[in-house]
């Protein structure tokens, strides 16, 4: 996670949900990607109070490390 709300791929893995949809209002914690690596799920959470901005990451795709998955816009 970037301070400017990108939500980073920790490492290379598969997309495996994306419970948040853009325009989602989310909860700082609350779930927005989650990525399987190493036989384990992974749940990127929302850095901050804010909107789902754009989830660039698909269930099913294969991303690298530091591709950006979704973006949090925070509420002003």
């Amino acid at each position: 996670m970037i301070a400017d709300g990108s939500l980073l791929a920790p490492m290379p893995g598969k997309i495996v949900a994306t419970p948040a949809k853009v325009g989602d209002v989310v909860a700082k914690g609350q779930p927005v990607v989650v990525l399987e690596a190493m036989k384990m799920e992974h749940a990127l959470t929302a850095p901050f109070d804010g909107v789902v901005e754009s989830v660039t990451a698909l269930v099913g795709d294969q991303v690298v490390d530091g591709f950006e998955l979704a973006r949090i816009k925070g509420e002003a």
